[in-house]
């Protein structure tokens, strides 16, 4: 571990082009070949010895105290950024530099829970990359059946939100009625940042299981009046909370209107990952009665649902339950479900909540079953976003404020 710290120490002593790209590229491999303890070790030493140095912090203090003008102030702007900053933009100069730079992120936030102290190392790690990925280097890509191999199996290896089930499942989900869409970077090559899925509906989409395995019909051509966003996946977990997805999607939306003018709405099938966990924890609130209750205790049985008479005894508490769950419960001003908070931040309006709109093992895991229509009306989005920002207001279509009324 000592000549990597020395390597990393050359590379920002080193004034030469040719020498710093030498040893830019000796730490990439070095790094790549680290234990999980060697990183954190590495990690450790980015955090003790490349901060800012205190000594040349007083001086530009003292400095701009005396003289307050943009030469001082540019001084001490220097002297405060963290040394580690500089290493940071010397790696990205070696191939793979910055693949490593995004690593070293991931990497620094998988240890932050048992080492807090990392926190400044990953404020730079964040700082940077947010420079590096902001929306004009980035490039929006269509993806195909065309498309290369290798972009093809990450789809398979990242979909987060609806496993791909093989070859078969990624070519039904790349049909002439479908479209697929991802950001990605020059440095990175074929590794997407973030992908997104679209199904070409008449009207809105209910089920993510006839979206996904309905076969394609070509007989009749494509009719189609609404976009539905079913699934958005962030692949690099150097990335969290850099802000791709919201750029992603309102770009697709205006790529899709261009190239289907006669799509009128533009809406997404989504999870709602918190609500069975919320309802585990609510069912004994005065939020229900005791035969409701009675009713929510059935759903610890994973084959309720295949009961007609059963599923619709609890079809009205659920239903009425996931409404209450997505506008009124929250922590923070911001509600519990991180996918209602992400769209309604996007400016979305809450517009449906589809009975078993999910079956699959996960969808019933995580919201028995219910599935969400978020619908991204342009002459509201603007609206809907000032009004969720600054006071928290959950817009919401007809048939949520129905449910809310009978609850």
């Amino acid at each position: 571990m000592e000549a990597l710290y020395a390597t990393a120490e050359a590379l920002l002593a080193n004034t030469s082009e040719t020498a710093s790209l030498a040893l830019a590229e000796l730490l990439v491999r070095r790094y790549a070949g680290l234990a999980d303890k060697e990183k954190l070790g590495f990690l450790i030493y980015l955090l003790r010895e490349m901060g800012p140095n205190p000594a040349a912090i007083d001086l530009a203090v003292d400095a701009y105290r005396m003289e307050r003008s943009d030469a001082t102030m540019a001084r001490l702007f220097q002297a405060v950024e963290p040394r580690r900053q500089a290493f940071f933009r010397s790696m990205n100069m070696a191939p793979g530099g910055t693949w490593t730079v995004l690593c070293m992120r991931a990497d620094t936030l998988s240890f932050l829970d048992s080492h807090p102290e990392l926190g400044p190392v990953e404020a730079d790690l964040f700082h940077v990359l947010s420079s590096w990925f902001n929306r004009g280097f980035i490039v929006l890509e269509k993806i195909n059946w065309r498309s290369p191999g290798a972009v093809l199996e990450r789809l398979i290896a990242y979909e987060a939100v609806h496993e791909i089930r093989g070859w078969d499942d990624l070519r039904r989900r790349l049909e002439a009625d479908r479209r697929c869409f991802g950001f990605f970077h020059p440095a990175l090559g074929d590794e997407p940042l973030i992908f997104i899925e679209v199904a070409l509906t008449h009207g809105l989409a209910s089920s993510i299981q006839h979206v996904i395995d309905v076969p394609f019909d070509s007989s009749g051509g494509i009719v189609a009046d609404t976009a539905t966003f079913y699934s958005i996946t962030n692949c690099q977990a150097g990335l969290r909370g850099i802000q791709l997805g919201n750029f992603l999607i309102k770009q697709v939306v205006r790529e899709l209107a261009a190239e289907l003018p006669q799509l009128e709405v533009f809406s997404t099938l989504s999870p709602v990952p918190g609500f069975a966990r919320w309802l585990a924890g609510a069912r004994f609130s005065p939020l229900f009665s005791e035969p409701e209750r009675t009713l929510i205790e059935g759903l610890d049985d994973p084959a309720w649902w295949e009961d007609p008479r059963r599923a619709e005894q609890v079809r009205p508490v659920l239903m009425r339950a996931g409404a209450h769950y997505l506008v009124r419960v929250k922590q923070r001003q911001q509600p519990d479900d991180p996918v209602a908070r992400f769209h309604l931040r996007n400016g979305a309006r809450l517009e449906r909540i589809n009975w078993l709109g999910d079956v699959s093992a996960n969808g019933m895991r995580q919201s028995h079953g219910l599935l969400v229509n978020y619908v991204y009306d342009d002459t509201q989005i603007n609206a809907n976003h000032e009004a969720y920002v600054h006071e928290g207001i959950v817009a919401h279509g007809p048939e949520i404020a129905a449910l809310l009324a009978a609850g």
